[in-house]
């Protein structure tokens, strides 16, 4: 008998130190063969799930043996490993706690097809959520589940997660865009320190129809004319608010006119 298969007969009935040896054996069937050791529990699995080189392979034979997933522990372990297969992966979120689910997304490793998917999960519940686990998620989640939170515009929650650190300008744009933001919503990005100065975030502030007229007239001169121009086209902020845009412009082209 070779080696190789000493140690596959080994795997199958090792315990204690031995065991552990194997853990880290480089074949693939030494591998497969560990998982028919009874002495192989949740913790001992997860010690092999840290292993950034087991074959693609290996880690499809775990995700199809049900057993061995029965403890979260594993679960988890399988989900974030870096070579675990597309459909596992997508398999296993749907069993992830929520934490786990945005830490994940959150994993700079994630291929970005995962992590939409793992956040379209997080998205899916926020609905059924207390308000614990979303003040938890405007806090550390990812920046597209922030920026749900924002919009859905709770009071507790709204502050913690326009703060969130990976909230984008492109998400708080989104929000903006929303047919029916509220105006608590618009009101506290306008009271941002942060957000407040995005100048994209202020052209999307003048046209939206919840904005203060204060707040409009106070953004008007910071805005480049060309974009004013357009902000000022027929149809896109309410014909009340065109005067005040058009008056912008020619304050602007007769102080140029001045300067010249």
């Amino acid at each position: 008998m070779g080696e190789l298969e000493q140690n596959i007969q080994r795997a199958r009935s090792a315990v204690g130190e031995e065991l552990d040896a194997l853990l880290h054996h480089p074949s693939p069937l030494v591998l497969s063969a560990l998982l028919e050791n009874h002495a192989m529990d949740p913790p001992k699995l997860c010690v092999l799930l840290a292993r950034k080189d087991l074959p693609v392979e290996f880690l499809e034979e775990i995700g199809a043996r049900k057993p061995l997933l029965k403890d979260y522990s594993v679960k988890k372990a399988l989900a974030f490993h870096p070579r675990a297969p597309r459909l596992v992966g997508l398999r296993l979120f749907r069993d992830l706690y929520l934490m786990d689910l945005a830490q994940f997304a959150l994993s700079p490793s994630v291929s970005q097809e995962l992590k939409r998917y793992a956040e379209e999960q997080i998205l899916a519940r926020l609905p059924q959520l207390p308000l614990g686990q979303k003040i938890m998620l405007a806090r550390r989640g990812p920046g597209r589940v922030a920026g749900a939170l924002v919009a859905q515009g709770h009071a507790q929650v709204l502050p913690i997660a326009l703060n969130n650190a990976f909230l984008t300008e492109s998400n708080v744009l989104k929000v903006l865009a929303r047919d029916k933001v509220s105006t608590n919503v618009v009101q506290a990005i306008v009271n941002h320190p942060k957000w407040s100065q995005s100048y994209n975030v202020r052209l999307a502030l003048v046209r939206n129809p919840n904005a203060p007229l204060a707040t409009i007239l106070a953004f008007l001169p910071h805005i480049t004319v060309s974009d004013l121009r357009i902000l000022a086209e027929p149809g896109i902020i309410p014909a009340n608010l065109r005067k005040y845009l058009e008056a912008e412009v020619q304050r602007r082209m007769r102080a140029s006119q001045k300067s010249g």
